[in-house]
């Protein structure tokens, strides 16, 4: 009788909590693309979790009210950080403050770059800015 309390216990705080257990590798798109799809896993008030694959890369931009944190799934590509350029790898972990530019630059793999991105807090897809680069031309 207490084993079953005890399993009633954690039935009841699972459902109450909304815990969830996702193998991230069994995610796939769910329709073609040309360069990005993305799939949200989850979301609450505090953050929003996407898988997001890219095959060519992602133009340079900033969140101005939203950290984002990163976990490379599958594939290589090469990124920029704030003024830094690097190359990423599955198993790779990015923290990126609100405010700091970045970009996949090209994605070095045969297949598309998979990474869980974590946006804090809740991510509606509008704090998302393109950075427009001034080149310079010698005189």
């Amino acid at each position: 009788m207490k084993t079953f309390f005890s399993l009633l216990f954690v039935l009841l705080n699972t459902i109450a909590f909304g815990q969830e257990f996702s193998e991230l590798e069994t995610y796939e798109p769910d329709a073609e693309y040309d360069n990005i799809f993305v799939k949200k896993v989850a979301e609450d008030e505090m953050q929003s979790s996407f898988i997001i694959w890219i095959k060519k890369g992602v133009k340079e931009h900033y969140h101005a009210d939203h950290t984002e944190n990163i976990v490379v799934l599958e594939g290589e590509a090469v990124m920029t950080l704030g003024d830094e350029l690097f190359m990423i790898k599955k198993g790779d972990y990015l923290n990126i403050p609100k405010g700091t530019p970045h970009s996949v630059t090209q994605v070095l793999s045969e297949e598309p770059l998979k990474v869980l991105s974590v946006q804090s807090p809740n991510f509606d897809g509008t704090d998302r800015l393109l950075v427009e680069r001034i080149k310079h031309i010698p005189n």
